[in-house]
């Protein structure tokens, strides 16, 4: 029978193998009804679309059909036919890898099928963008941890749809999981038209990042490059060969960064206005010289700082900067005096109109009279650190630059108050403000000074922390050099005079300014804190008929004291500003009712700002800071104030309208 059936044994019978090794189990599937010979269950087919299928006693899970399984060639082909920028960022949600794709298509690669559906998202991203930007382009900005090529990659392909990006500003913490050249090629293929860049402690960002952007952002306009040690002259040359209209480069601490960066920058960016190069030691007087003769059409600001830099530098800035409005040289160790007086007497700076010069010891009397000579139009002079600049040097520079109408001095010691002062009578009738800051040669001194044509122009003068300027300075019955004459000579009359920090200074500058001359009858701003000024001062000014200060600052002198109190009330009627901190001879219940009494003054719609060195709620010598809001609306009491003022906190801004 089996012969006939082609059975070979109960194995073939039942093709899966017994179903118990131990055949009298087999009495388990016997009915218990009428006899048989043998029950076997019925056995079921598999089904194709099981998820486990059996293949040589072992069994796999079947994969799923996904569009992930495309390669990337496929993947890229359908996402760059998707129909508007909507859809691209939808789809850039979706994984790393769409978003990489999707941020690696340029912008002349789309394929849109619906072109009126491409002319509606256009239209609908300029109304947006209206609101954004005044410019139609956005900005965006990372910093620190968020600075990835993640982030620059979903901003590519975010702003493609919205107006397209206009200024990114790259902020990064000097990590290797930073922004690299892939980040940057993602904004160079999505956004072609950026036309600002700044990049800072970027270490993993080289040369071929940046031809990444010269490749495709050919609209870039300005470049800032800041601790980026990777990026080399290379680099600085493609974006010059690609990106002719760059109008604005700076480069800071870009240690590889030399003269042949420069040079092509020169070369292919004929647009150039403004360049400021700092801390940059593979940069000499040739990147200089090359730079400066090439743009010398265009170039209006030049920017030297920390330079290995001599004096061929300044002679070509001199002869060649026929458009420069705006100079600063700082820390130029290697210029020597020779340097700025070549510059001076270059003939070429005739539309310089501010100048600054920082901790450059080559900058002398000689050097500076040759620029005042040479620079006919110049407005704003900022002199710092300048060791071995004199009295003659200013007076004679003074004498020269007719056009001066602001004047800065700090930590230049050798300059005293002849100096200074006689600078300020010699100068021409544009002079309108004067500042002396920190200058430890300032001393008082007996000495006369000629007749010298008046300083009819000066509005703003200020003497800041100079411990040597003192009541000899005001020569009051001594001699006539000084600051008495310079009052005098006031015709336009001052309008902020500030002499914080003279700790010689008493009363008597207050006297005359205040009593005997009428060219301060505009003054609005005084300063005299940490001065010697005592309750006497404070009375001169309250008896003063012709003052009407704005703002009164006598911080840190400790001689003013309670009895002050019925002058402060009087100038509180024309006060927008009172400031009155550590002054301990003063006692917080006299604050107390000084504020008080402010208050009643009917000074609607103006802002008064009281800066007290204590108030009952806090501990003594406490600097609170107060605003008051005079309105005619809803009144607030001074007992309704007090309820609202906390314990702890020092600065209040206080909205509420109040009328006593």
């Amino acid at each position: 029978m089996s012969k006939v059936f082609g059975f070979a044994g109960e194995n073939d019978f039942c093709p899966g193998g017994p179903i118990y090794a131990n055949h009298k189990e087999q009495n388990h599937f016997l009915s218990i009804g009428r006899p048989v010979d043998v029950y076997f269950p019925l056995r079921k087919r598999s089904r194709i679309s099981a998820p486990f299928v059996f293949t040589e006693e072992r069994f796999e899970q079947k994969k799923q059909a996904s569009i992930e399984v495309l390669p990337d060639e496929c993947l890229f082909e359908i996402l760059r036919r998707l129909p508007g920028g909507d859809e691209r960022s939808a789809c850039a949600c979706v994984s790393k890898r769409w978003l990489s794709l999707l941020s690696n298509i340029c912008k002349d690669e789309l394929c849109s099928q619906n072109e009126s559906a491409k002319t509606n998202t256009q239209v609908k991203s300029e109304v947006e963008d209206e609101g954004i930007e005044g410019d139609g382009y956005l900005s965006r900005s990372l910093e620190g941890k968020k600075a990835t090529d993640i982030r620059l990659a979903a901003i590519a392909v975010g702003t493609a749809s919205r107006g397209g990006l206009g200024k990114l500003f790259i902020r990064g913490s000097n990590s290797s999981q930073g922004v690299t050249k892939v980040g940057l090629r993602a904004i160079a293929r999505g956004c072609p038209s950026l036309k600002v860049l700044s990049l800072w402690n970027l270490l993993s960002v080289g040369d071929e990042g940046l031809s990444e952007i010269a490749n495709g952002c050919h609209k870039l306009e300005k470049l800032d490059l800041s601790h980026c040690a990777a990026i080399t002259d290379k680099g600085l040359l493609a974006i010059a060969k690609s990106c002719p209209n760059l109008t604005d480069l700076v480069i800071e601490s870009c240690t590889n960064i030399g003269n042949e960066g420069l040079q092509a920058v020169g070369q292919h960016c004929t647009n150039l206005k403004s360049i400021s190069i700092k801390n940059c030691p593979a940069i000499g007087d040739q990147g200089i010289a090359a730079l400066v003769s090439s743009a010398s059409n265009v170039l209006t600001k030049v920017k030297l700082q920390a330079l290995n830099i001599t004096d061929v530098s300044l002679a070509v800035v001199g002869h060649y900067g026929k458009e420069v409005a705006d100079l600063v040289l700082t820390s130029l160790t290697n210029v020597s005096e020779r340097g700025f007086w070549v510059m001076g007497n270059g003939q070429g700076l005739k539309k310089l109109k501010s100048m600054t010069v920082t901790s450059c010891v080559g900058l002398t009397d000689t050097g500076l009279e040759a620029v005042g000579k040479g620079c006919p139009n110049l407005k704003q002079l900022y002199l710092h650190k300048c060791p071995f600049l004199s009295d003659n040097g200013l007076v004679s520079f003074a004498k020269s630059a007719v056009s001066l109408e602001s004047l800065l001095l700090e930590e230049c010691h050798r300059i005293t108050q002849i100096g200074f002062f006689g600078s300020l009578l010699n100068c021409g009738a544009n002079l309108k403000a004067a500042s002396l800051v920190n200058c430890l040669g300032i001393k008082d001194l007996k000495l006369d000074l000629p007749e010298l044509s008046p300083c009819s122009s000066l509005r703003s003068l200020s003497i800041r922390n100079c411990p040597g300027f003192g009541d000899g300075s005001l020569a009051l019955g001594v001699t006539d050099a000084g600051f008495l004459p310079v009052l005098e000579n006031c015709e336009a009359g001052l309008v902020k005079v500030n002499l914080s920090g003279c700790v010689n200074l008493s009363d008597k500058v207050v006297s005359v300014m205040t009593e005997q001359h009428e060219n301060c009858f505009l003054l609005s701003d005084l300063d005299v804190s940490k001065c010697a000024t005592t309750d006497s001062g404070i009375a001169a000014m309250a008896r003063s008929n012709q003052l009407n200060l704005q703002v009164l600052s006598v911080s840190g002198c400790s001689m003013i004291s309670d009895k002050s109190f019925p002058d402060l009330v009087k100038l509180g009627q024309t006060l927008l500003g009172l400031n009155v901190q550590h002054c301990n001879a003063i006692r917080s219940s006299t604050v107390d009712v000084l504020v008080e009494r402010l208050w009643r003054f009917p000074i609607t719609g103006n802002l008064l700002e009281v800066l007290v060195s204590s108030w009952p709620p806090f501990p003594e010598n406490t600097v609170a800071k107060f605003w008051f809001q005079f309105s005619p609306m809803t009144p607030c009491s001074a007992e309704a104030f007090r309820e609202v003022v906390p314990v702890k906190p020092v600065h209040i801004r206080l909205s509420v309208p109040l009328f006593l």
